[in-house]
């Protein structure tokens, strides 16, 4: 009996001295993890942040150039049938989307579905302006009807768009 004695004497403090090493040793490797990750994770900001700045930016840009005023302003032709006028305002918007795809990867999915919607939205309002035409109508018709409907519709799909890309990019910060 002296003998279990004697060894519980050592073998308690012993095993008291394993589970707190292990304790201190688990919690070291967990704060040295994230302390990588935290590492990590600044590397990677540091190298996507500027890519992520460029892409709102240039998201708004798109935004503002597919404005469907900035559009009329950009083409402005008023001798041009209005027909030939919607197709260039058109073919304006789907070169402007085209060209800024690629900024996708770089924004949140729904920013980039409400770029799509503004897109889509713009496109309509050309669209519905062109329907109001008559076959001789020019340029200059199609952009007074455009500009009737943009101040019908009050703020546009374009401008909501914009706003939350800023939002979203102050958030980054």
């Amino acid at each position: 009996m002296d003998i279990i004695f004697q060894l519980g004497l050592i073998i308690i403090p012993a095993g008291a001295v394993l589970i707190t090493a292990i304790f201190f040793m688990r919690k070291s490797g967990e704060r040295d993890i994230r302390s990588i990750q935290l590492e990590l994770k600044k590397e990677r900001q540091t190298f996507f942040l500027p890519n992520r700045v460029d892409a709102y930016q240039r998201t708004v840009l798109l935004m503002e150039r597919i404005h469907p005023n900035s559009l009329v302003m950009r083409h402005n032709n008023p001798g041009l049938p209005a027909a030939a006028m919607q197709v260039t305002l058109l073919e304006s918007i789907r070169n402007e989307y085209e060209h800024n795809m690629a900024q996708q990867i770089f924004i949140s999915k729904e920013s980039w579905d409400l770029v799509k919607k503004a897109k889509d939205e713009t496109t309509r309002i050309i669209h519905l302006a062109g329907q109001q035409m008559e076959t001789t109508s020019l340029g200059m018709d199609l952009s007074s009807k455009i500009f009737e409907i943009v101040a019908e519709v009050g703020v546009l799909p374009t401008e909501i768009a914009v706003d939350i890309l800023k939002k979203e990019l102050q958030g980054l910060f």
